[in-house]
């Protein structure tokens, strides 16, 4: 167990105030949700992409980010519906499993993993009525929200569950290290941190306890690595990218310029990220 002056502790730093700053400066400013917001697709030329101050934030909107991913030549999970329009949603139509994601949120919220009618997330039982409801009432509470159905990523063995996620801390198209979560719930599971070797690191962020048994490398690392790499270079200043090992091959996940705000860095997590940040993102947001 961590004691409360740890706790404190990893709230602050130098690190944990370029998080906070920069979370002011993306979505404190007047125009933040207009840029965020704007719809966007593959077949846009990068310059329109771009053509916004701090335009990152618009792959802070999910399906903005699914669609720059694809621009750039990532596999995504397939699209089943996007919008806010529910009514003319057949949900018979829909697969017996499927996942909806928010097109504007983070930590999980509002996330539904479906399994034959039950959410992995919660470990229960929703009527379609039930998830329209729940999704209506996001909807009403922000005219710019949206919602994603989409395919339900199986393992690279071809199982269904909670995914793990791989998450990257990107530098301008350096990775100073990357956390796999073996997810057991939206704030539940177990995390071991890596370099691009597969050597295990100290952890960076006291979220999630370390698992007893160190996790086996995917087979389309080789792939994962090299789309965060371009993905990462493209999006310039420091950000996480999150993916998946499926199925089908390495597939993007999301971008998280804030990730937690800086809260629970590790000294060592600190100090690695700060490093990174200022050898390949100096002077960057």
């Amino acid at each position: 167990m961590l004691s409360k002056l740890e706790r404190l502790l990893s709230n602050y730093g130098t690190f944990p105030a370029r998080i906070r700053k920069r979370h002011r400066i993306f979505w404190k400013a007047p125009d933040a949700e207009i840029v965020r917001n704007q719809p966007l697709f593959a077949k846009d030329e990068l310059s329109k992409w771009k053509d916004a101050e701090l335009w990152q934030r618009k792959l802070s909107n999910k399906a903005n980010a699914k669609e720059f991913a694809i621009k750039h030549g990532a596999k995504v999970a397939d699209l089943y519906f996007r919008g806010r329009d529910f009514e003319t949603l057949d949900f018979d139509k829909l697969p017996s499993h499927y996942v909806i994601r928010p097109t504007i949120g983070h930590s999980s919220g509002m996330v539904f993993i479906m399994n034959e009618g039950i959410n992995l997330f919660d470990n229960k039982v929703y009527t379609p009525d039930e998830i329209k409801f729940a999704i209506k009432q996001a909807c009403d509470k922000n005219p710019q929200q949206e919602f994603l159905f989409e395919e339900f990523l199986r393992d690279e063995a071809g199982e269904y569950g909670i995914p793990d996620d791989y998450k990257f801390m990107c530098f301008n198209g350096e990775i100073a290290a990357f956390g796999l979560i073996n997810r057991l719930g939206p704030k539940k599971g177990f995390e071991t941190y890596f370099d691009l070797n597969w050597n295990k690191l100290p952890s960076l962020n006291f979220a999630y306890p370390e698992p007893e048994t160190l996790p086996v490398k995917p087979a389309c690392w080789d792939e994962m690595v090299e789309q965060v790499k371009l993905l990462s270079s493209t999006y310039e200043v420091f950000v996480r990218i999150d993916f998946y090992a499926t199925h089908k091959g390495a597939v993007f996940g999301e971008f998280t310029p804030t990730p937690g705000l800086g809260r629970g860095y590790t000294h060592f997590g600190k100090k690695r990220m700060l490093d990174y940040w200022d050898k390949h993102c100096k002077g960057m947001i």
